[in-house]
């Protein structure tokens, strides 16, 4: 994709969505943190679903350690990998208190030393609570970039690499949400709906399924 298409593309997403925000639901960078480790192989309605009982009863790092590796498990038993994720969560608050007084650091290298926190979890934290312009790559936004010719690569890393350059920097700060519900809504991974894209006609994806039949004089 050219640089002049994907300054295209970013601007169209602005117009339609110029305040993008994640769809986990939170009340502190504290519960984003514990939000995102719990959105690993889970989507963000599973999520939200429980956390809005175990974040009624442990609000904070002090009171999750109160409620217990038992308790979060109780609360988060319906999410994927619950039983290591709670491990997790009851984990990294003790460690939060212990290193950081209780608050959520602003640097890529204390958060992924907390257990369950790697790269794109911290960087989601970093772009969404401090503002911070990262690319977190999930499943939807490796799929997307590569399937459209934005930023292709073979892996996570690469991808992320790829799109913090090629994204322009006036979109860089909301571009993560962008792609991501993008991805999530509109360029799905089995049947991509392409025929309500924003970007149909910049994307460089073969396989649009609102094309004719290859063979057709229509055919693009």
């Amino acid at each position: 994709m050219s640089k002049a298409a994907i300054a295209e593309m970013f601007a169209r997403f602005q117009a339609a969505n110029p305040n993008p925000e994640t769809e986990l639901e939170y009340a502190s960078p504290y519960q984003l943190l514990v939000a995102v480790v719990l959105s690993a192989q889970a989507t963000d309605k599973g999520v939200n679903i429980a956390t809005r009982k175990l974040f009624a009863e442990a609000p904070t790092p002090e009171a999750m350690i109160t409620l217990g590796e038992a308790g979060v498990t109780e609360h988060i038993k319906t999410i994927g990998l619950f039983r290591n994720k709670a491990k997790n969560v009851v984990a990294l608050s003790y460690l939060l208190l212990e290193r950081h007084g209780g608050e959520v650091p602003a640097d890529r290298d204390a958060l992924t030393a907390l257990p369950g926190v790697g790269r794109k979890t911290a960087n989601v934290v970093l772009n969404t609570i401090f503002r911070q312009p990262t690319m977190a790559v999930d499943t939807h936004i490796f799929r997307l970039a590569n399937r459209t010719g934005l930023a292709a690569g073979k892996n996570v890393d690469a991808v992320e690499a790829a799109l913090l350059r090629r994204v322009p920097k006036p979109y860089l700060l909301d571009a993560h949400h962008w792609l991501i519900l993008h991805g999530r809504y509109v360029c799905t991974a089995r049947k991509p709906a392409c025929d309500r894209c924003l970007v149909r006609d910049l994307c460089n994806s073969r396989d649009k399924t609102d094309l004719p039949p290859p063979g057709s004089p229509d055919h693009v």
